[in-house]
């Protein structure tokens, strides 16, 4: 009886132990190797040129990471939308971004890596339209040629651009940087469009690009006094093509740049030659000496004046160690009834001086 119930028991344990193991998990599908679909693709348009940027996926659909990679295709289309891929403004091969998978944690999510293609709009796509646009969209394939479908949608503006200036040159003056071109011709008047040419200076510690003036399309000219002297800077300049669409406002499309001029700011220029001096003879009550006065100099790197005297006949010579900041000198060191002859000139920060003012003289008490 202890033998039967024993055996009863063992029978059993058998056929659970045999329950539990004949229950696994359905085996997982083999995976499509689909990456995923872009999502954050970003357009940018100067002159004909549209320059696409965005991450390039390394998931698949079924979140596991992509090992093999396809072609990314461009597509293209006149329209805000875009219906199908069958003739692609251009493609990029996957050796262009290589992706490199984590060897010591496989599962690791690789790192980010940025795509950018960038595509020349024909000349047929640009109508004179301020509301038309070009529509751009990527798609990425796997090595047999399947996608997980379109990236996110992105316009730019359809309308032509204007060349950029000719003949674009630079020349340091007393009153700044001053830039010159020759005329841009005039377009099509075309309403919701309008167009000014824009004049962009970099300096030697400039991390990039700042707008220095914009002026109207028929100006040849720009003074920049926005500058520091004994400093290089780079200019170049392009037509601004202005896009007004009512209910949506304003949107700027630059066009393609002049060749870069560079310059050195050197300060050679000296400030204005003072004007109006004047010399009054002063004594009663007061040490006897001789006022100057003279109408001051407007110059923001002024540093100062120098004052030169003479008596009859004799040369003249710079009478104070330091340059005077103010408008005015009290001269002291004069002798009763000697006529001296006087002229100023100005000084700036770098040294630079200018010629002397007509003279004024007067003969002390």
């Amino acid at each position: 009886m202890k033998r039967l119930t024993f055996r009863w028991l063992m029978a059993v344990a058998a056929t659970a132990g045999l329950y539990g193991c004949a229950n696994p998990r359905p085996p997982l599908p083999p995976s499509l190797e689909l990456p995923q679909a872009v999502t954050d693709l970003r357009a940018a348009r100067k002159g004909d040129r549209v320059t696409l940027t965005w991450t390039v996926p390394t998931r698949t659909v079924d979140r596991q990471n992509i090992r093999h990679m396809g072609t990314t295709r461009i597509c293209r289309a006149a329209g805000s939308e875009i219906a199908e891929c069958d003739h692609p403004a251009g493609e990029v091969s996957a050796s262009q971004f290589p992706i490199t998978l984590p060897e010591k944690k496989p599962k690791q999510k690789p790192p980010r890596v940025e795509a950018n293609f960038t595509d020349t709009l024909p000349r047929e796509m640009q109508p004179l339209d301020p509301s038309a646009v070009i529509t751009y969209a990527v798609t990425v394939f796997n090595t047999h040629e399947r996608t997980a479908g379109l990236s996110n949608l992105v316009q730019v503006p359809a309308v032509p651009t204007l060349p950029p200036p000719a003949n674009f040159h630079a020349q340091v003056t007393a009153d700044g940087v001053v830039l010159t071109w020759s005329a841009v011709p005039a377009p099509p008047e075309t309403p919701g469009l309008s167009y000014r040419i824009r004049i962009n200076r970099r300096g030697d510690t400039d991390k990039g690009d700042l707008i220095a003036g914009e002026v109207p399309l028929d100006a040849t000219t720009f003074t920049d006094s926005g500058f520091e002297w004994e400093k290089t800077y780079t200019y170049h300049a392009t037509v601004l093509t202005e896009i007004a669409q009512p209910g949506r406002g304003e949107t700027q499309l630059e066009g393609e740049d002049t060749p870069v001029v560079k310059v050195f700011a050197h300060d050679v220029f000296p400030p204005a030659v003072p004007a109006g001096v004047e010399a009054v003879a002063t004594g009663v009550g007061q040490q006897p000496g001789i006022d100057l006065v003279w109408a001051p100099d407007t110059e923001p790197d002024l540093a100062g004046y120098n004052i030169y005297r003479h008596e009859e006949g004799g040369a003249a010579v710079k009478i104070n160690r330091d340059p005077v900041t103010t408008p005015s000198f009290r001269d002291v060191a004069v002798l009763s009834g000697h006529k001296y002859f006087y002229s100023v000139s100005a000084v700036d920060v770098r040294g630079n001086e200018s010629a002397r003012s007509e003279e004024a003289q007067e003969t002390a008490p």
